[in-house]
């Protein structure tokens, strides 16, 4: 079975070689600012802070947990605080004291909210309305910038949503394309 795993790996990454070549063209390369890098509950704890009085934040994004649509090295969001909060929002919670995550909210039963990354597959994260420090407004890449309430975004973050119980091959070909 490891055989043919390699096997298929090996082909995918001859086939795909063309694809990864053109993503780069497309996105091009972050372009070379200044960067400070902070233990992330010392600086999201500013963000937080900051949101709180009704300021907005623009930060990298650290982790692989919301590909395809924010990647890693690549993409700023911008956060704002907001008052209510949908299903399908992109959102920058405290799930624990110190522990913060940009995850989408899958889930919303009154107060309680559900959270899970576009690019996990099974891990969710539990939160409340309180514990909701700010809210993706935009998201900024290289060569673009694209509002939240983009429509063309927005399906394509419904129809990743129906695509759960796939998503774990769906991934596995973003990133042999990446």
């Amino acid at each position: 079975m490891s055989i043919i795993k390699a096997i298929i790996r090996f082909l995918l990454e001859v086939l795909l070689t063309p694809f990864r070549y053109f993503n780069k063209q497309r996105n091009g390369v972050a372009p070379s600012e200044v960067k400070h890098e902070l233990p992330n509950d010392v600086f999201l704890g500013l963000v937080s802070e900051k949101l709180a009085e009704g300021h907005t934040a623009v930060i990298w994004v650290k982790g692989y947990s919301m590909r395809p649509f924010i990647e890693y090295g690549r993409d700023k969001v911008k956060l704002s605080a907001a008052d209510t909060y949908h299903v399908g929002d992109a959102v920058l919670a405290e799930i624990a004291k110190g522990h913060y995550v940009l995850h989408r909210i899958i889930e919303k039963e009154g107060n309680k909210i559900t959270l899970q990354g576009d690019g996990n597959v099974t891990g969710m994260e539990y939160c409340t309305t309180a514990d909701i420090r700010g809210m993706v407004t935009e998201y900024i890449r290289p060569n673009r910038t694209l509002s939240a309430d983009d429509a063309c975004l927005k399906r394509k973050i419904r129809i990743w949503r129906i695509l759960r119980p796939i998503r774990r091959y769906l991934l596995f070909l973003y990133k042999a394309v990446i």
